[in-house]
């Protein structure tokens, strides 16, 4: 299985600068991606989301969501929208 931390790195790099940084006992990262702006986002994910792979995968969803919604990339987001739905 592919390390979650490399997943997501893969699916927002090149385009994003990637940073992982533990912040509590319980495993909880802190997700910031940064682009030529600044911060593009920042998001705690839970040990539970990092390890179980659908909700992964929920979770670089939503995120691919946001930064669409944040860029103003309607088609993007749309697109983004359906591709959560078939998830649930």
């Amino acid at each position: 299985m592919k390390s979650p931390f490399k997943k997501i790195s893969d699916v927002f790099q090149p385009n994003y600068s990637v940073n992982f940084s533990i912040q509590k006992p319980d495993g909880s990262i802190l997700l910031t991606l940064t682009d030529t702006a600044g911060v593009a986002v920042k998001r705690f994910i839970s040990s539970t989301q990092w390890r179980d792979q659908q909700q992964l995968e929920r979770l670089i969803t939503s995120l691919q969501l946001s930064l669409a919604i944040e860029r103003g990339e309607l088609s993007d987001v749309r697109q983004l929208t359906q591709m959560q739905a078939m998830l649930r």
